[in-house]
């Protein structure tokens, strides 16, 4: 067990067996809690020739992460298909490339096909960097404990020394620090504001609209798929960056046929990134991106879907005759104009 794990255990968070949830909290009734984001790791890329190399990897603008402290961005292959999801913080000589653990070590193999041409370094900062994300009506007042300021745009990030606040969407930040300094973060912290677990922290990112992938999702989707144009995690003026050009063409000459949905559905099992979606009369319409249950008890999820079969027909888990989906509106809107034919 690691420090950090140890030090969570002391605050009662119960954590998974691989050490990649926290599975329960000491019981609360806040509306704002503090989550560890334990299933979250960082990848650094620093060096003089950082932004660009990134620049020529990510679907992202990079002077945009500079500019602003933080944006999400996709590494994809040449077929425009997302070998990672980042979310992409600006810090002293270069970035962090925040991710899912599962995302990990391949999407630091992948960087560094590329980064031996640069004057930049990737590496794995699991051991030495770690994240919060703060939740509710009161994280602004838990942040401003820590940096004396708040962010207030969505992708802004501030600096208290080694210490990085990110506004993201809803009543949330994240907050990444090093190891050494998250006991002390945590104390503080922790007088404010209790614990809360990995799944609510995943449901906040559900109901906000933001996708992120596993690794039965590796290269599934395009970024306009999970709707990453419409969080300004793409940019269609930046110039080449790997599978710019199917990404691109989409956009401007092609039909999205797979839009990204918020939906809830009534089951006992809650499904699985990846998980196959049906429509009462075909097969394989569409594929799980993220779920979490509610507390209501439902599953509230992202999910790729035709969106002929969706306009048209029911969706279903499982079977065409599985629990039915309820679609929900997103917090966002997408550009009607992805959805026309340009020929």
């Amino acid at each position: 067990m690691s420090q950090w794990q140890t030090l969570l255990h002391t605050y009662q968070a119960t954590l998974s067996e691989q050490g990649d949830e926290v599975i329960t909290v000491a019981e609360h009734d806040s509306q704002t809690c503090i989550v560890p984001l334990v299933h979250n790791k960082a990848i650094s890329i620093l060096g003089p020739e950082a932004e660009k190399f990134l620049q020529g990897q990510l679907s992202c603008d990079m002077s945009d992460v500079s500019d602003l402290g933080s944006r999400l961005g996709a590494h994809c292959n040449i077929k425009g298909g997302m070998l990672a999801l980042y979310r992409v913080i600006s810090t002293e000589g270069g970035f962090w490339l925040r991710t899912h653990q599962d995302m990990l070590e391949g999407g630091l193999k992948n960087l560094k096909k590329y980064i031996m041409f640069s004057k930049a370094e990737a590496e794995d900062q699991s051991d030495n960097i770690i994240g919060f994300g703060l939740i509710g009506p009161g994280a602004s007042t838990l942040v401003e404990k820590l940096f004396d300021k708040v962010p207030s745009e969505t992708d802004k990030a501030i600096h208290a020394g080694n210490k990085i606040a990110i506004k993201v969407p809803g009543d949330r930040y994240e907050l990444w620090l090093p190891v050494a300094e998250a006991e002390e973060a945590l104390t503080q912290l922790t007088r404010l504001a209790p614990l809360g677990t990995t799944q609510e922290w995943v449901l906040a990112e559900i109901q906000a609209g933001i996708p992120d992938l596993r690794s039965a999702t590796l290269e599934t989707f395009i970024p306009q798929m999970t709707n990453l144009q419409a969080l300004k995690g793409v940019s269609f003026t930046k110039g080449c960056y790997t599978g710019q050009e199917i990404v691109t063409r989409l956009q401007h000459r092609g039909k999205l046929t797979k839009p990204m949905y918020l939906a809830q559905v009534k089951t006992d099992k809650l499904p699985n990134a990846g998980d196959q979606l049906h429509s009462i009369n075909k097969n394989n319409v569409g594929q799980v991106v993220l779920a979490s249950w509610s507390d209501e008890g439902e599953a509230i999820l992202l999910a790729v879907i035709n969106k002929a079969q969706a306009d048209e027909h029911a969706i279903h888990l499982t079977d065409t005759l599985g629990p039915e989906l309820q679609l929900q509106p997103l917090p966002y809107e997408l550009d009607p104009e992805l959805f026309l034919s340009k020929r």
